[in-house]
């Protein structure tokens, strides 16, 4: 069965010490909020998480941001200041993964091996 073939749509900010990314629902809810900021930031975003990339651009692996990081780049360490910070000035960015076939079963053994 095929797995992990979802669209993943993220925020990217490169701030002066270091990248920062946020996961949104999709393009249509961030313009949306864009425009209308009675809509709550939980409909905007996919996890209440900020990532940074250690200056490594959009496709770097990802950690939570420290409290230090935030302060240091956005002069506060209050996660939805910086959060909302980052939808505002960031770039929208949309993926779909690979798709990859799993095994069902690995107590079975590995895939090819008769018994």
């Amino acid at each position: 069965m095929p797995r992990a073939n979802e669209q993943t749509a993220k925020v990217f900010y490169k701030g002066a010490s270091d990248d920062f990314i946020v996961i949104v629902d999709d393009i249509k809810i961030l313009n949306d909020w864009r425009k209308d900021r009675s809509i709550a930031l939980s409909d905007v975003l996919n996890g209440w998480k900020i990532f940074v990339t250690h200056k490594h651009g959009a496709q770097g692996i990802m950690d939570t941001a420290s409290k230090a990081h935030l302060e240091n780049e956005f002069g506060t360490s209050d996660e939805e200041a910086c959060m909302t910070k980052i939808l505002e000035n960031g770039e929208y960015q949309s993926s779909v993964t690979r798709e990859r076939q799993d095994d069902t079963n690995v107590a079975n053994g590995p895939i090819g091996i008769t018994r």
